[in-house]
């Protein structure tokens, strides 16, 4: 999910529990304003991933993991924006259709997602 700094969707991407996080970034890439930032967790840290921000045009705001061998800094007052998007999945949770997944197939699920998103911007 990808949010404005207001919590609005901007772009959603659904995966299999199966699935890495950094197997869908390009789904959250070419944007036609480039972002100045894109603020991510841990899972996104990979180097291809920062050129790939980079390449964008934008800050990588990505904290290195544990056990990197070459740690990243970044900005921790950017990262603190973070939660802005945690707490959009505290919003979409507390639908519970979206939290327990009513829709099985796919499709229907975002269909539903798509409801929510449209009500964020609304409100």
């Amino acid at each position: 999910m990808a949010v404005d700094q207001d919590g609005r969707p901007l772009r959603i991407e659904v995966t299999g529990g199966h699935v890495h996080d950094s197997q869908v970034m390009d789904v959250f890439l070419d944007w036609a304003t480039p972002p100045l930032a894109m603020v991510l967790d841990k899972a996104y840290g990979s180097q291809k991933i920062r050129q790939n921000i980079a390449d964008e045009g934008a800050l990588a705001v990505i904290p290195a993991k544990s056990n990197a061998r070459n740690p990243v800094p970044h900005d921790t007052r950017l990262y603190a924006m973070r939660n802005i998007v945690e707490r959009f999945f505290c919003k979409m949770k507390d639908m519970r259709r979206l939290a327990t997944r009513f829709e099985k197939s796919r499709q229907n699920f975002i269909n539903m997602i798509y409801l929510f998103a449209a009500k964020c911007w609304i409100n």
